[in-house]
């Protein structure tokens, strides 16, 4: 089989095969031969129908589709070893010619892996995020951990009345046009006032009620809400108040330090909210820092990318979302039903995000060679024994003889290198 590989503009590139008329026919005997039994003509026993007859009854082309599935595969894949393509994006086939006593002729066309330069990647100019640590922010935090520590009581004053920070039980069912819609109904429902968990201006409405009282609430659906019926529309809810649970929270003493941390004094333990505190906003800080530099990194990627190859990473972050819900009991139709978005429109959306993960990686890959940067088979192993014993992934010496952990283990370590000389190059103004 003749091979003819041609560039064309854009990573994209064609490659034409074509297989001479003898070696053709050749393949339709063997794909006649192969078959044979398949074939079922009244009068002949199975396997025994001619050629001609099988020809004559199921049409001439009935064998070309056994020669294309037997050859085209294998010599597009002989090919690209052959050629040292790296292929981005998914094969497109076109038969260009094929019949008896004719060369079968046949191109496929992918996008391979474009190379890109980058104009400058050291010196980058981000911003520097400040790391002070105020005492708003600590007593923020104290607060926060007051809150963790509350009791929860039942309100039995019948006069006592509903307000923000109440946890309320409720029944409810909600009308449009006067009719009851799906998914809005519910019995016994906790809902905290204040916290925004339902409709803008719902919970707003309920203050003031008392037990056993019922009142309607009017709302407006938001134009974007996931539900597409209910968007933008009116809606009044009927709402019957149980329940009214309240918060007590713990004074803020020496008891409720010693309480909830191993100090005895409530200044000490404040002192030690301060160091949290302050390294939650280091670690904020170094991963603002890294992502403000690889964003900037990425505006000075100079690359042009096949559309194929934006395809190809927007199917792979679709297959990557779809992983994450499963650990949530979700999937990803599931998911976009209940945002209000087609699968279609979504991968729209995801583009943007394709484009800018490409350049980071082919920027990545280009910086890697300019810095001449290495990984060792000793850096590997070292990866690997230490993510196995944080994360118990499995036997470890089976993981240090895995080729694929291996090589896989080897592109991180190589991309972790070469994030490494751009953010530690960065200027922070």
């Amino acid at each position: 089989m003749n091979v003819k590989v041609e560039k064309k503009e854009n990573s994209v590139v064609e490659i034409e095969f074509t297989m001479e008329k003898e070696q053709f026919n050749a393949e339709l005997d063997k794909a006649f031969k192969q078959n044979a039994k398949k074939f079922k003509v009244p009068g002949f026993r199975n396997g025994m129908v001619p050629r001609a007859v099988v020809e004559k009854n199921y049409g001439e082309g009935v064998l070309y589709e056994f020669v294309i599935e037997n050859t085209v595969d294998d010599a597009y894949r002989a090919a690209v070893i052959e050629n040292n393509l790296e292929i981005v994006s998914r094969p497109e086939l076109d038969i260009k010619q094929i019949g008896k006593d004719k060369d079968f002729i046949f191109v496929v066309k992918v996008c391979v892996k474009p190379e890109a330069k980058v104009s400058e990647y050291k010196g980058l100019e981000i911003k520097k995020v400040s790391t002070r640590t105020t005492k708003k922010e600590v007593d923020e935090e104290l607060e926060s951990v007051r809150e963790k520590n509350a009791r929860i009581v039942t309100v039995e004053d019948k006069k006592r009345e509903l307000k923000n920070g109440d946890i309320s039980v409720i029944d409810f069912e909600g009308f449009v046009d006067g009719v009851a819609f799906d998914g809005g109904k519910g019995e016994n429902f906790e809902l905290t006032i204040g916290s925004g968990q339902f409709i803008p201006g719902f919970e707003d409405q309920m203050v003031g009620m008392k037990l056993g009282e019922e009142r309607d609430v009017n709302v407006k659906f938001p134009e974007q809400y996931h539900a597409a019926d209910l968007a933008g529309k009116d809606a009044t809810f009927k709402v019957k108040l149980n329940e009214i649970k309240e918060k007590i929270l713990p004074e803020l003493d020496d008891e409720f330090a010693k309480d909830v941390s191993e100090f005895d004094t409530l200044e000490d333990y404040k002192k030690d909210l301060q160091k949290v505190v302050k390294e939650r906003k280091e670690k904020q800080a170094k991963a603002t820092k890294e992502q403000e530099a690889l964003d900037k990194f990425v505006e000075n990627v100079e690359v042009t990318i096949p559309d194929g190859m934006v395809d190809e990473e927007v199917e792979k972050m679709v297959e990557e979302m779809n992983a994450n819900l499963s650990y949530q009991g979700l999937n990803i139709d599931t998911y976009l039903q209940y945002i209000g978005i087609s699968l279609e429109d979504y991968k729209k959306e995801m583009r943007e995000s394709a484009v800018k993960r490409i350049k980071l990686n082919l920027g990545l890959e280009y910086v890697a060679k300019e810095e001449k940067i290495e990984v060792t088979e000793e850096d590997v192993d070292a990866k690997i024994k230490e993510l196995s014993a944080q994360y118990g992934a499995g036997d470890e010496e089976s993981l240090l003889k895995n080729e694929n952990a291996r090589n896989y283990m080897r592109q991180q370590l190589a991309q972790e290198k070469t994030m490494n000389v751009i953010i530690e190059n960065v200027v922070e103004k």
